[in-house]
């Protein structure tokens, strides 16, 4: 009799240890540096838009959770989630804690958010520094979107650590530090561009692209872009995410993409004061159409150290430049060419400044740039400079 009293009450104490120890659905330790720097408060925010990602003081506060003496914290409750959703985990040191939806992206390595991918009924553990609270971000057992996250985290922070670390947007100074810090953004850029392209899952994916270019800027990249837009419209046609990042990505407001064809019937009006169409401009086998001006700097030192030399090389196999200005004055234009030494082929300005009607015709924001067109006027490639451009200059006409 005793034995079979036992039994339910041992069925009820399994059941009530079994609640008791249910594992809230967001939870973790985050360590606090000791020199109280930090509040000690963890935020979960809703980014709202694609363009919240990562964007600083757009994203929704939903929640936030006290970090305790010991570093734990916990959301015992989360927003509904019956498909994957992605919100960011934050935190803010005291000096700017009035501001709980700040988001710092200066350097990964010590930005102060986490994108985290949540679905109803998960139970997500993670574990963190706060001074460098996205480097040391782990997830406990992650889904196989988080695990892509914190893959695509890593990317982002290797690509950082090897060309833009210890740099700042916007420090160069002299005309070559200017093409270089340009290039050193493009190179930052690849992986993780690389990884949009390759992986399977749409928010980590969506993650990537904006951390491209936080600030939303693809006039460099605009072929990544669009390709994006017309990967996920196809798969994921319903998500509103995609149509924001769709829209961003539409070809009709971005650059003149590679294999597009120029408009070579555009009138040019020339140095000589003669307007002619692009096409008779065309070299026989290629042609780079150069956008530069008198006070671009990094395009002054294009034309001294890299065109003049390609040209002269060149020019006999069916190598052409056409040099488009955004100048506003003949005399500052016209001395320009003579001091750099590139009369030697055809230039056209419509003397219009930055209002220029070619440059805005092609979609264009920022020089120096240049496309390199076939004898038609199709696009073969694109922003390439200095020893770049020569390499590949040389290794279409087989040098």
């Amino acid at each position: 009799m005793r034995l079979k009293s036992t039994i339910p009450m041992l069925f009820l104490l399994l059941a009530l240890f079994t609640g008791c120890s249910k594992m809230p659905p967001l939870s973790g330790t985050i360590s606090l540096d000791a020199r109280g720097e930090w509040k000690p408060v963890v935020y979960l925010l809703d980014p709202k838009t694609w363009g919240g990602i990562g964007g600083s003081y757009l994203g929704t506060v939903l929640d936030s959770a006290t970090i305790q003496p010991d570093g734990s914290f916990a959301f015992e409750k989360m927003p509904e989630a019956a498909d994957a959703r992605l919100f960011e985990l934050a935190i803010q040191p005291k000096a700017e804690a009035q501001h709980p939806n700040r988001l710092d992206n200066d350097d990964p390595g010590t930005s102060n958010y986490f994108p985290l991918v949540y679905k109803n009924g998960e139970a997500i553990v993670v574990k963190a520094e706060a001074a460098h609270f996205q480097r040391t971000f782990s997830i406990e057992k992650p889904s196989d979107e988080n695990a892509a996250m914190l893959q695509l985290r890593d990317i982002r922070q290797a690509a950082f650590d090897q060309f833009l670390g210890g740099k700042k947007d916007g420090e160069a100074h002299d005309e070559s530090a200017l093409l270089d810090e340009e290039a050193a953004k493009l190179s930052f850029q690849k992986p993780i561009m690389q990884f949009a392209e390759q992986t399977n899952y749409l928010l980590p994916a969506l993650t990537a692209i904006r951390w491209v270019s936080v600030e939303g800027d693809y006039e460099r990249v605009p072929e990544f872009i669009v390709a994006q837009a017309e990967r996920w419209k196809a798969t994921a046609p319903g998500h509103p995410w995609v149509a924001q990042m769709a829209a961003k990505g539409d070809r009709k407001t971005l650059p003149v993409l590679v294999g597009d064809q120029i408009p070579t019937d555009y009138p040019m009006p020339m140095l000589s004061g003669d307007t002619v169409s692009l096409k008779t401009l065309l070299g026989k086998r290629l042609t780079l159409l150069d956008f530069w001006a008198s006070w671009c700097a990094p395009c002054r030192k294009e034309n001294r150290n890299t065109l003049v030399s390609l040209w002269e090389k060149q020019h006999e196999s069916g190598f052409q430049i056409v040099g488009y200005a955004l100048d506003a004055s003949t005399g500052a234009w016209s001395t320009a060419i003579e001091k750099d030494g590139v009369g030697k082929w055809p230039h056209a300005s419509h003397l219009q400044g930055d209002d220029a009607p070619l440059f805005k015709e092609l979609r264009m924001t920022s020089i120096p740039a240049n496309f390199l067109l076939d004898e038609n006027g199709k696009v073969l490639a694109k922003n390439l400079h200095g020893e770049e451009l020569v390499k590949w200059v040389e290794a279409l006409f087989g040098d």
